[in-house]
């Protein structure tokens, strides 16, 4: 039996607009996980605000999904991310990690892992933790964009810019300013997720 055209039409839009992930999380199960437990969920853990930043660091000019594939590789290498022990690593360990095919082995970035957790531990010292500077630029509450697409996602905001321009002020390294909006997505400073995504309900 034919159903009515008004039917028709409600039904088509019903399914157009139905909620679904953001697109770039579609790609594999990792990425499919990451974007549904982890992308744009606010964190206040110093040690994961730790491990984003060197895996953000550790993706440019790659991919991100490369980094996801290698973070139980980086984990390892980098002593669950642990900063005060980062910082005190020494060149033999910094060869070994240069040695690592489990991780990129790039020379800037291994050493930069060295710099940033001196830079980290500094910051936290100032601040009483890594979260109170972070969350401090948005005053505790999370930028919500709700975009209508992944081609409405700005790659750097005048808020990336200013994290950028300080961090490095602060004696971090690989935080450029499109580094740093990732890193704002990643650990839920700022909520990118499409208006049709239920993330981003």
């Amino acid at each position: 039996m034919n159903q009515p055209a008004a039917l028709n039409q409600s039904t088509a839009l019903n399914q157009s607009t139905a909620l679904r992930r953001c697109d770039w999380a579609e790609s594999s199960d990792a990425m499919r996980a990451y974007h549904d437990t982890e992308w744009g969920v606010p964190s206040r853990d110093d040690r994961y605000l730790f491990e984003m930043l060197l895996l953000e660091g550790a993706q440019a000019g790659l991919s991100w999904a490369t980094i996801l594939n290698k973070r139980d590789n980086y984990r390892r290498a980098l002593d669950g991310f642990d900063p005060e022990r980062i910082a005190g690593y020494d060149a033999a360990k910094l060869a070994d990690l240069l040695a690592d095919p489990g991780i990129v082995r790039n020379r800037l970035k291994v050493a930069g892992t060295v710099k940033n957790a001196r830079a980290f531990l500094a910051t936290q010292q100032q601040y009483g933790s890594f979260a109170s500077y972070l969350w401090t630029w948005v005053d505790g509450t999370p930028v919500r964009n709700r975009p209508a697409s992944t081609a409405d996602l700005p790659t750097r905001t005048p808020l990336s810019d200013q994290i950028s321009k300080d961090l490095k002020r602060r004696g971090f390294t690989f935080v450029g300013s499109t580094i740093c909006y990732s890193y704002l997505q990643a650990v839920g400073v700022v909520n990118d997720h499409l208006i049709s995504c239920p993330a981003g309900q």
